[in-house]
């Protein structure tokens, strides 16, 4: 009995397992159940099956532009490269001028961002002020901005009144003012307490002051959010370059690549017209086709915005303004 005692004395059930976990430097034992352990391995493999479906299309471009030009246009390639080479790069990288396009979308997606962070940033701050003058109706003046367009036509017409064309402004002006990005920051702001701001006016603060210390520290989550967005559309825009720029050191580099696949694909075509399938199907190999163009050019377009995303993943936290304000 005595010993029938002891055992019962701290029952351990038989579908618990005993796991370890620093807390504070120490090793901690708790228990998990067997259905817990389950739990948490279906869920490992469903966001790894999740990781895998997101990742999966930027590996398989990537593998497709460093295999064989001729099997990548077959579409044997799938999961592992074959016949790896880098003439693909070799050729992008030789396409004229394109350094210097490189360096104009580089200053376009760095200017404009900051420019329209900033713009979009103070101007959602201001709808929020009570104070401004005719507030809501600048506001519904902005927004009502989002549903009506001219057309092309008249936007043209204007930007060529205005200098902006062949002009590096071209890329920058136009698009400071965003109605869903000031939206975006409207509503961040009004999120914040108001005792912040009504503190900082005690204290004498103006409103300049009052929007540099105190309301731009607390929304740097919106802020991040929308210089992503800001970023993403001045580095893959092309479209104000083809309508607005005509000369070639204004050229960005989207566009500059945006030509190169509009002329590999005519050349294909016309190579296709002219000779008859052996020679050219020989030489397809080491030659660059539509295919691996496009495939090499998306990979080129794309690289750079995803080394910058993470810098900007770890504003997006929740939880900014827990303590800002105490009761």
């Amino acid at each position: 009995m005595g010993a029938d005692f002891n055992n019962d004395k701290n029952p351990q059930p038989e579908t618990a397992v005993k796991k370890k976990v620093k807390y504070k430097g120490k090793k901690v034992k708790y228990k998990v159940s067997i259905g817990d352990r389950i739990i948490s391995v279906l869920t490992y493999v469903i966001y790894s099956l999740f990781a895998f479906v997101c990742a999966y299309p930027f590996y398989y471009i990537f593998i497709n532009t460093i295999s064989s030009n001729e099997l990548s246009q077959r579409g044997k390639i799938v999961f592992l490269p074959q016949e790896i080479h880098f003439k693909n790069y070799e050729r992008v990288l030789q396409i004229p001028n394109i350094f210097q396009a490189l360096e104009v979308s580089v200053a376009r997606t760095i200017i404009g961002t900051f420019l329209t962070v900033a713009v979009s940033a103070f101007l959602g701050y201001m709808f929020t002020r009570e104070t401004m003058w005719h507030r809501k109706l600048w506001f519904r003046f902005v927004c009502a901005t989002m549903y009506f367009n001219a057309g092309i036509i008249p936007w043209y017409i204007t930007m060529k009144n205005l200098g902006l064309t062949n002009n590096f402004w071209a890329y920058i002006l136009p698009v400071i003012v965003q109605p869903f990005n000031i939206i975006l920051c409207k509503t961040f702001v009004e999120a914040v307490p108001k005792e912040l701001q009504e503190a900082a006016e005690i204290d004498g603060a103006g409103t300049l002051r009052i929007f540099y210390k105190i309301i731009l520290p607390v929304i740097k989550p919106i802020l991040a959010t929308v210089a992503i967005f800001s970023a993403v559309g001045q580095w893959n825009s092309f479209q104000d370059t083809l309508l607005l720029v005509t000369d070639q050191k204004y050229y960005t580099l989207q566009y500059l690549l945006y030509n190169y696949i509009n002329q590999a694909s005519s050349l294909k075509a016309l190579v296709n017209n002219t000779n008859s399938g052996e020679a050219l199907a020989a030489s397809l190999a080491h030659a660059a086709t539509t295919t691996s163009i496009r495939m090499t050019v998306t990979i080129v377009v794309v690289t750079p915005i995803i080394l910058v995303y993470p810098f900007f993943q770890r504003y997006f936290t929740k939880g900014i303004m827990i303590g800002a304000v105490k009761g």
